[in-house]
């Protein structure tokens, strides 16, 4: 009666504890995914000013350029 109450009670904590890792494991990994993702998207923007800054570096004034 005794080993049978143990059994049961250590197969039930392990289960919930394999739930709550498996709930914790999920979140991390979402966080993880939505900071990457942010990490990429901020980069691709920059990348994008830093052409617009280079292009019209190169270019300075186009107007000007077309009236000589």
């Amino acid at each position: 009666m005794m080993r049978a109450r143990l059994l049961w009670f250590a197969l039930g904590f392990s289960s919930t504890g394999a739930a709550i890792s498996h709930l914790i494991w999920r979140d991390l990994i979402v966080d993880r995914t939505a900071l990457s993702s942010d990490v990429m998207r901020k980069f691709a923007a920059l990348e994008s000013r830093i052409v617009n800054l280079e292009h019209s570096y190169q270019n300075p004034n186009p107007a000007a350029q077309a009236e000589d």
